[in-house]
């Protein structure tokens, strides 16, 4: 295949973005969430496998041929399995494929820990783009209601990869100096907004636990109703500022109330 010299200046940005979206393979069955059947399912870090390339719930996903952050089974002193989550200059996430209704699974559920925030990290810039916890919440969108020039920008992104690339993501992160409660757009697609939860030092070395109304989120974050939730990714990374990262993550609860 050719590429003229305009897809060749564009493909450094299309790997840049494939960074910042979780993408999930089509050949990885979602689990569904029957709103009629359950009131809240649990991703359980008892359950994690960092070796199993194929597990159908807390995944371990590359970003292509970036150097890895690192997930490992860890444990609290009293024994509740946690997730430990750490990065030298590195990038990855571990990810579910889901399906459910955000008008009837509605809020978000969790707790998070980290030794201290990536100092140079800077909300809304590209080479400070890196956070020590953030989760995604990834939703559906017709690709056929995007702009004309991002369907074409989409269309052309899926001539690189079978995989699918989720077109509305809100991501909750844990900031160094933004003020807590603040929406900003990805500096490299609008199809990212981020939220800042907790921000600063104060509470590092602590458990924070967190719950969120991700459709009123979704809706403030995008101007729009969403679609159907398609997943939940958490990653810590630190490729953009090339610093290191060290953090926990315990159980994440979608939930209807």
């Amino acid at each position: 295949m050719k590429f003229s010299n305009s897809q060749l200046l564009v493909i450094p940005l299309l790997l840049l973005i494939f960074q910042l979206i979780p993408i999930t393979s089509f050949s990885q069955e979602p689990i569904r969430l029957n709103a009629d059947s359950i009131d809240r399912f649990v991703l359980n870090p008892a359950d994690f496998d960092p070796e199993d390339d194929n597990a159908q719930i807390l995944r371990h996903e590359p970003f292509g041929n970036k150097k890895e952050a690192v997930y490992e089974r860890d444990q609290k002193e009293d024994g509740t399995p946690i997730i430990k989550a750490s990065s030298e200059q590195a990038i990855s996430s571990v990810t579910t494929s889901l399906r459910a209704d955000p008008y009837k699974f509605s809020y978000l559920e969790w707790e998070w820990k980290i030794d201290e925030v990536i100092q140079s990290g800077e909300l809304g810039e590209k080479d400070g783009d890196d956070f020590v916890v953030r989760i995604y919440v990834t939703f559906d969108y017709p690709v056929g209601e995007l702009p004309l020039g991002q369907r074409i920008k989409y269309r052309f992104f899926k001539t690189f990869t079978s995989f699918d690339i989720p077109l509305r993501s809100l991501n909750y992160v844990w900031a160094n100096e933004a003020a807590v409660g603040t929406i900003e757009e990805n500096p490299y697609t609008s199809w990212v907004k981020y939220i800042v939860v907790n921000s600063g030092n104060e509470k590092a070395g602590e458990w924070v636990s967190l719950k969120r109304n991700i459709l009123e989120d979704y809706q403030e974050a995008f101007g729009e109703e969403p679609r159907e939730i398609t997943g939940i990714t958490i990653m810590t990374d630190s490729d953009n500022t090339e610093e290191s990262t060290l953090a926990w993550f315990g159980p994440i609860t979608l939930l209807k109330e």
